[in-house]
């Protein structure tokens, strides 16, 4: 991708600490019931974001007060400089939005519909690039009411691109893509990563965001629980390990922060020095992130 490298901020909105989205104790309720509780969140100036939770936790909610379409009831809140709330058209024309559902025309065709939203920004990627980019070479001359659920995805994230957007916010963006489609979508986030593009992901795919993500946050409850980069997501929970072995006909396991005191006695309890069927097993990211969720929900009951 050669020409979606993000335009530079005006003067006027610069700012030097570093953060693209700062947010501080924010709260949305709805009626009696608060989906989002107390959020404390700094997205870095360029880097990937992932934003991980279950249905219902919040995820959604926090991307859309950021993007200034929803009001907040309690907390600050800034991106680019600016607070959302507050944002105007100049503010805008320096994001991009991948949402969960699109409002493109059904009657267009894909580049037909690129074309149209291309008069909408100052600096618009050709749509002969974006086509590459997203996979749509192919069904450019396709309407779009006639479009997979995959394809009609890869068009939302050619619209939320098209401008060469500063900051990106991307709501599940690869829901309904095929593995192929997947992959080249990662491609295109790690091309924008690689040009300056800030980019804030919510997604259910936990490879996804290990493979994408410079940091990810885990959101239960409307709580953020953790902040780290993917390796390093619940280093507690991930200092315990489990070992497994066999013994007497019969698999039996142990598991502590100490694994190798384990082995140890049990090569010494051997007559060969071998132990039948042994494993030693850590939490991986999925086996974290559910503890994570489990954990916080708990609290919250």
């Amino acid at each position: 991708m050669t020409a979606t490298s993000p335009a530079p901020a005006p003067a006027a909105a610069a700012f030097d600490d570093g953060a693209a989205v700062r947010v501080r104790g924010l709260v949305k309720r709805y009626g009696d019931r608060t989906v989002v509780d107390g959020v404390d969140l700094d997205v870095r100036r360029g880097e990937v974001f992932a934003l991980l939770g279950p249905n219902g936790a919040g995820k959604t909610t926090t991307v859309e007060v950021l993007e200034g379409v929803r009001r907040r009831d309690g907390g600050d809140v800034t991106v680019l400089g600016e607070d959302p709330a507050r944002g105007g058209r100049a503010w805008r024309g320096r994001l991009g939005v991948v949402g969960q559902s699109t409002g493109s025309g059904n009657a267009l065709t894909v580049r037909e519909t690129l074309d149209h939203f291309a008069r909408y920004h100052a600096a618009p990627v050709p749509t002969a690039e974006l086509l590459a980019d997203v996979g749509l070479t192919d069904a450019a001359r396709t309407r779009v009411d006639r479009l997979s659920g995959g394809q009609r995805r890869r068009l939302e994230v050619a619209l939320g691109v098209q401008g060469r957007p500063e900051l990106l916010f991307l709501d599940e963006p690869t829901t309904g893509m095929d593995p192929v489609a997947r992959r080249q979508f990662w491609t295109l986030v790690e091309g924008l990563r690689a040009r300056g593009t800030t980019v804030l992901l919510t997604t259910h795919y936990l490879d996804e965001a290990a493979h994408l993500a410079d940091r990810v946050g885990v959101i239960s409850a409307g709580r953020l629980v953790e902040v780290a980069a993917p390796a390093d997501l619940g280093a507690e929970l991930r200092r315990v390990a489990t070992v497994r072995w066999l013994e007497h006909g019969e698999y039996r396991e142990v598991t502590t922060p100490e694994p190798a005191a384990v082995l140890r006695d049990l090569v010494a309890a051997s007559p060969t020095g071998d132990v039948p069927g042994l494993t030693v097993t850590r939490p991986d990211l999925e086996d974290v992130y559910l503890q994570l969720v489990a954990a916080a929900e708990g609290e919250t009951r």
